[in-house]
């Protein structure tokens, strides 16, 4: 993906990138949120952008992943030891990637924060607002 290259969402919203993954510097971050719903299988299938979250989480930067967006942080072998939560069909992917899985509406693992499903934001966003303040 590129920069300036605009995304429409499966409800119509549309958003547009500012710098592809090769033009950031994960120093210049508190940290990155990957959305949920299928798009975290498409950005996973992008090397840089997975080299992205690596780095950001390397760092000790936030990662907050929400619904299948565990797919992206499995992609980036960031799981391993980590406790996580994420939409329940993911679960097993999740697992076999290294990753304790609990059935809960946000988990903090460090600076990693995963949260189930969009029923969940209110408190995701919370932890990321949180989070992200405290850096």
């Amino acid at each position: 993906p590129e920069g300036g290259q605009v995304y429409h969402g499966k409800a119509g919203t549309t958003a547009q990138s500012t710098a592809s993954a090769l033009e950031v510097e994960p120093g210049d971050f508190a940290g990155l949120v990957i959305p949920g719903g299928y798009a975290p299988d498409m950005m996973r299938r992008h090397e840089a952008m997975v080299n992205l979250v690596r780095e950001m989480d390397n760092q000790g930067k936030v990662v907050a992943a929400i619904c299948h967006a565990g797919w992206m942080l499995a992609s980036a072998k960031i799981l391993k030891g980590r406790t996580v939560t994420s939409f329940f069909a993911i679960k097993d992917d999740l697992v076999h990637a290294g990753a304790t899985w609990v059935d809960q509406e946000v988990v903090e693992d460090g600076r990693l924060i995963t949260s189930r499903t969009p029923d969940d934001l209110p408190v995701f966003m919370r932890a990321v607002v949180r989070a992200m303040q405290g850096v």
